[in-house]
């Protein structure tokens, strides 16, 4: 998957097109009225290189964006040694503020008298001036590391209360609070130096930080996860060896994840991401700083390949997009993400050039001639507006697509009303549906997300938990009523079934336009099963029942999956299953994750069968028993002892 991310994620940190001057800034009684959502956010509101626009910030806040986020480039800044010009950035910081939106701050780019190579001057000298890595009140940064010196003025002059705080009159508690350390560590496009070095930066980073502002987020770089390694768990273990990294509370408040073009990736990273630091007996806010997916049917991008779809496979629809942003969201949601931030809120510049432009196509028949650009990426909620610096020559400049009542959607229903820290998944349904439903106890509803994953249009017969419910589309909100203690639901079909980064058995990724069914919970075991299952309440209710995949099965479908097993024995994954190198907990290392309702042979098992042996791509792991169903006679199967392990290796 990484050859696919890798055409487009890299457009986060290249210049923005220029936008229009609004007339006047907005008044607080006016920003009072925006949502403001606490879990939302949109990349690139604003930008250190544009003149402020009124109308790019009220434009984000009619979507109901809570976060903006955008780079602090330190080459930007430190311009010569030592000379700090910080001008643009404190304008910047300024509005954003003006607008009541939080900012999620990243710090990277070194200046080009402070690299050697790949690796940054200084970065392994210690932290503070007293030759220690040790923080304490009152204790000056070393000025031999740089990178310590550019974090610590950064967070001194934005922080509440900071240098800027003071001048501006800025009232309590307002200022930059969140400091995301590089963007994609794990993608060498933006980082390509080593994992070590990478885990020296966020340490330096994080032990300054704290040092000036103890109340900071401290946020590992939004992860990409462009191949099968682990940067993350790398990290970890990097840390785990130092003495007491405990108590610097392993050197990172937060964790960022990116996700491009498969909404249900957005769950999985954030799983991921989650098992990882379970397995590290650690538990970290999970952030997507960056979720998106470019589309081709809308200039600039390449409207050509219409009847090309294998030019434009990378690609999606303005239809898909919008669906494709309140997918991700839930799937993110559901596994515990707190933030979701899409990315971005104009088209801008993406990966070209700054200046980038070229007329429209006159047919669906041009096509592109060798050497000539005439296509862009395509992101944004709004087109560019006529007089931006790349891609000016929309018919329709600054007017929002379809993906823009998508988010609204996502903020009407998520952004004004506390919801629980996890969803309940239900996507490999007979019926095509996928259905997400989460918790907001407040109002003791149930909020259900629920699209196609199918070709053709599906009619969902859903159990009723009440006699009325809103069901919220993108074109707006009505009432539904039960009947025969159920609703109705007409979901429209996906536009393209076929599989663009799955592999063909698994669903679409990216299903029909997305409804949200919310309701209130009358009856009370059913709201004490709902709080438990979305982990809003850790207290098992004595009558829950979890729906168990397996209890489903017939005879003739457990007959099929046993007959795929060499030994005739299935393990039937109920939930997300880790697997592992060895048996175990403690000293092992988690290789691959079953999803729900996938299955793999076993073929061997520890003698108290607490552990069995699965055979997952051709190699053997290990999984614990409780965390799945057993299919066949796993007593046949044979018990593999220590010595088994070692001789096999």
């Amino acid at each position: 998957m990484h050859r696919i991310l890798a055409l487009f994620v890299a457009c986060i940190l290249l210049i923005i097109a220029q936008p229009r001057s609004a007339a006047q800034p907005a008044s607080p009684v006016e920003i009072e009225t925006y949502t403001h959502a606490d879990r939302l956010g949109i990349a690139h509101i604003s930008a250190v290189d544009s003149p402020r626009s009124d109308e790019r910030y009220r434009r984000a806040l009619s979507l109901g964006a809570g976060w903006n986020r955008w780079p602090l480039y330190w080459d930007r800044v430190e311009t010569r040694p030592d000379r700090f010009d910080w001008s643009a950035y404190d304008a910047l910081v300024k509005t954003d503020l003006e607008y009541g939106l939080r900012l999620d701050v990243i710090l990277l780019g070194a200046p080009a008298f402070r690299r050697d190579e790949d690796l940054i001057g200084g970065l392994q000298m210690a932290v503070f001036a007293d030759g220690t890595d040790t923080p304490a009140p009152g204790k000056a940064v070393n000025a031999d590391n740089p990178w310590a010196t550019f974090v610590h003025a950064a967070v001194n002059r934005y922080m509440p209360g900071g240098d800027r705080a003071r001048v501006e009159g800025w009232p309590a508690g307002q200022g930059v609070r969140v400091w995301e350390i590089w963007n994609e560590p794990d993608f060498e496009f933006f980082w390509s130096s080593t994992v070590h070095e990478y885990a020296r930066l966020l340490k330096v980073a994080y032990l300054v930080i704290h040092s000036v502002d103890p109340e900071a987020t401290v946020m590992v770089g939004g992860l990409l996860y462009p191949t099968r390694s682990n940067f993350l768990a790398q990290i970890l273990s990097i840390y785990q060896d130092e003495p007491s990294p405990e108590d610097h509370n392993w050197y990172m408040d937060a964790v960022a994840i990116h996700n491009y073009g498969d909404s249900w990736r957005s769950g999985w990273l954030t799983l991921v991401v989650r098992q990882t630091l379970v397995e590290y007996g650690l538990e970290r806010p999970i952030w997507v700083t960056e979720t998106g997916v470019p589309i081709w049917d809308d200039y600039p991008g390449p409207q050509w390949t219409r009847d090309e779809p294998d030019a434009r496979k990378l690609l999606a629809t303005e239809t898909q997009q919008a669906a494709f942003v309140v997918q991700s969201a839930a799937y993110a949601w559901s596994e515990g993400a707190q933030v979701v931030i899409y990315h971005q809120l104009y088209d801008d510049c993406g990966n070209q050039p700054p200046g980038t432009d070229f007329a429209p196509p006159a047919s669906a028949d041009n096509v592109c001639q060798p050497g000539e650009i005439c296509a862009g990426d395509v992101f944004g909620i709004y087109r560019n507006p006529a007089d931006a610096i790349c891609f000016s020559q929309h018919p329709r400049p600054d007017t929002a697509r379809p993906v823009a009542n998508a988010y609204r959607l996502l903020a009407d229903v998520f952004g004004s009303h506390h919801f629980s820290r996890r969803g309940v998944i239900d996507d490999a349904r007979d019926d095509g549906a996928a259905l997400i439903t989460f918790a907001r106890p407040q109002a003791r509803e149930r909020v259900v997300v629920i699209w196609n994953t199918r070709e053709d249009a599906v009619e969902l017969s859903l159990p009723a938990a009440g006699e009325q419910a809103t069901l919220y589309t993108v074109r707006g909100h009505r009432t539904l009523t039960a009947e025969d203690g159920a609703y109705t639901l007409s979901l429209s079909p996906a536009e393209m079934p076929r599989q663009r980064f799955r592999e063909p058995r698994l669903p679409v990724d990216i299903g029909g336009m997305p409804v949200i069914l919310v309701e209130t919970v009358q009856d009370d075991a059913a709201w004490e099963q709902l709080t438990y299952l979305t982990f809003e309440s850790t207290r098992q209710p004595a009558s829950v029942v979890t729906p168990v995949p397996g209890a489903a099965l017939s005879d003739t479908q457990i007959a099929e999956l046993t007959a795929t097993s060499p030994t005739g024995v299935v393990f039937y994954s109920l939930q997300h299953a880790r697997l592992r190198d060895l048996p175990g907990t403690e000293g092992t290392n988690v290789i691959a994750t079953l999803r729900p309702r996938q299955y793999v042979p076993i073929i061997g098992r520890l003698e108290d069968g607490s552990w069995l042996q699965v055979n997952y791509e051709g190699r053997p792991l290990w999984v614990a028993e409780f965390l799945g169903e057993i299919y066949g006679d796993v007593n046949a199967t044979p018990v593999v002892t220590f010595e088994d392990e070692a001789e096999a290796q």
